[in-house]
């Protein structure tokens, strides 16, 4: 039975009006554990706010009752889990969910969400070398657009499997030297998805999870030691290092010259994975 509320996330929210401040992995457990309520239209369809010439948002609600309050123009709210949420973001491309209590509310990027997922106690996932032609791509792609973003220092593509679910796909950890939510990573795998590497409906699908260099800094460790496909980079050179089992030494890529022209777009390999959208 579906409860009409998450008591545990309007806690933490409402909290908010006498001065207390928000914990943001105690919400993001509390939304993990109980969900939250998302309104929808006369036609059954998930509503987005603000209006079109805004980013959308996914605005999401603690219980019924308070959406219903809140936003009286929606026909309704229903319950879905964390990972139905996910999934919303991710097929319409939203970036950022909303929570709303009855006296608080909490912003949480897309990014933060996967990354929970991925770190939360009792989520396992399991990071495997992959030749996959689209793993290879986004790792050609890295390597080509990373001296863009200097706080991103390390890139990993894998192949992972959710213990959980069963569930595969690509995935992109990247090391980033820069506090939460990390826009740099972001912006890259937004670059790199949207004007380097292509996805058809039949490609597998590819996420992203961002580190911290520092906080996160045993799991960077882990993934170094896992053999995966790495582009690292150090900003102060501009130097791009790529290790991959593909390769007998580690090739690195060569550093710019103040010959080289930095307006001129970057060559890119002939694919059916490459080319801008």
């Amino acid at each position: 039975m579906v409860e009409s509320s998450n008591e545990a996330l309007a806690q933490l929210l409402d909290r908010q009006a006498d001065g207390h401040e928000l914990v943001g992995t105690e919400v993001l457990s509390a939304l993990f554990d109980g969900g939250a309520f998302v309104p929808y239209t006369r036609e059954g369809k998930v509503l987005f706010l603000p209006p079109d010439d805004q980013p959308p948002t996914l605005l999401v609600f603690t219980g019924a009752e308070v959406g219903a309050d809140l936003l009286p123009s929606a026909a309704g709210t229903a319950h879905f889990d964390a990972a139905r949420l996910q999934d919303v973001l991710e097929k319409t491309g939203v970036g950022v969910l909303a929570i709303r209590s009855a006296q608080g509310q909490a912003i949480i990027p897309d990014h933060v969400l996967r990354e929970w997922a991925a770190y939360r106690p009792g989520s396992t996932m399991t990071c495997q070398y992959t030749t996959d032609p689209v793993a290879r791509a986004l790792r050609a792609a890295l390597v080509r657009r990373i001296r863009e973003f200097p706080a991103v220092r390390c890139a990993w593509v894998s192949r992972v499997r959710w213990e959980t679910n069963g569930d595969e796909h690509l995935m992109v950890h990247l090391a980033v030297d820069e506090p939460s939510p990390r826009p740099s990573a972001d912006a890259l795998m937004r670059v790199v998805l949207g004007e380097e590497v292509t996805l058809g409906e039949d490609h597998p699908k590819v996420g992203m999870i961002a580190l911290h260099t520092a906080e996160n800094a045993d799991s960077v460790a882990d993934l170094d030691r896992m053999g995966l496909d790495t582009v690292r980079h150090d900003p102060a050179t501009g130097r791009v290092e790529v290790v991959s089992r593909e390769y007998g030494e580690p090739p690195a890529a060569p550093v710019p010259t103040s010959s080289d022209r930095t307006d001129a777009p970057p060559a890119r390999p002939k694919g059916r994975w490459f080319g801008r959208s």
